[in-house]
């Protein structure tokens, strides 16, 4: 089983997209999968799910969100498994909620408590990696991909040292790459605290840690079509700073340089933009690349349905190349 946390410090640039496509596609290569909403906001979640079955889970507040899983931890309770919603017999869903970001004290309290070897704030800090690991156990899962919001925050920090790999989709901008910066860094000094804070494990803790093997592996350089709509130099002029600052700030090696985004090994796509399939996705709870006709899918869409479904089993197959 491997953990893939897709995460970017800047938002808008088309990460929930991205694994709400990712996540189905697997399915559709016949692996199985768990997505996980661990953004607040919720919108991977949404994009599952209809409104009428997001009527009934939020407005009657049916405890099958990821955060009922969390709170019997919290209030020092025995684990309760976390419900995951069945898509297709392949790919299974843990929910959102809205809420969540209310258990940021929390960790961040937790945070500073396993330095003093408390058992119950290793518990807290290690949460998601208990529930990770359950849920992939109960649904046979190979792959999990977890959605996480655009911050440097205390649950991205649970959920990174929780993870195997880090993917970053970025945008060919200014704040894009000054994303990549902050998340790098921010990164690395995770991965050292949590290192310290390990050595202080007590030594009748019962539960798992995260061990503190999470490596960033590259990037996926969303809507770059957009070059069509602007000048290219101007695209070029930020896309290509894109592999030097990912070695620098996410690596820590400055040594190599690569002048061209086409050519680094670290970039592990270009994504593009499919405009007018994009909202017929969304209308129809379905990724792209599986659009029928009865959605919308016709005449020119049907070549362009075509061609994502290409485009998204390459990308796909590259992250499992890039996360083995």
């Amino acid at each position: 089983m491997r953990t893939i946390t897709f995460f970017n410090n800047k938002g808008g640039v088309g990460k929930t997209t991205t694994v709400y496509h990712v996540a189905w596609m697997l399915s559709e290569l016949g692996i199985k999968t768990i997505a996980i909403d661990l953004d607040p906001q919720s919108n991977l979640t949404s994009m599952f799910l209809t409104d009428e079955k997001l009527e009934s889970v939020y407005e009657h507040n049916r405890p099958v969100t990821v955060l009922d899983a969390i709170r019997p931890i919290v209030n020092g309770d025995p684990f309760v498994p976390v419900y995951i919603e069945q898509i297709n017999d392949n790919l299974g869903l843990v929910l959102g909620n809205l809420s969540l970001s209310t258990f940021e004290d929390t960790l961040s309290d937790a945070w500073l408590k396993c330095l003093n070897s408390e058992i119950y704030s290793f518990r807290i800090t290690s949460i998601f990696k208990t529930l990770i690991d359950e849920a992939a156990e109960r649904f046979a899962a190979e792959v999990i991909l977890i959605d996480v919001g655009p911050n440097l925050g205390a649950i991205n920090r649970a959920v990174t040292i929780s993870s195997d790999y880090i993917i970053m989709p970025v945008a060919s901008d200014l704040f894009s790459l000054q994303g990549i910066k902050n998340l790098g860094t921010t990164l690395n000094i995770w991965k050292k605290q949590w290192a310290q804070r390990k050595e202080l494990k007590p030594a009748n803790l019962t539960i798992q840690i995260p061990e503190n093997n999470t490596k960033p592996v590259g990037y996926i350089v969303m809507q770059y079509s957009a070059k069509e709509s602007r000048p290219v130099k101007s695209y070029l002029k930020w896309a290509n700073k894109i592999p030097d600052i990912f070695r620098e700030f996410v690596l820590g090696d400055s040594d190599e340089k690569v002048n061209n985004v086409d050519d680094d090994a670290y970039c592990i796509a270009l994504l593009k933009h499919f405009r007018s399939l994009a909202p017929m996705s969304m209308e129809a709870h379905k990724p792209i690349f599986l659009l029928k006709p009865a959605d919308g899918a016709i005449g020119a869409h049907v070549y362009a349905v075509q061609k994502s479904y290409d485009e998204f089993e390459a990308l796909t197959k590259k992250i499992l190349e890039v996360c083995p």
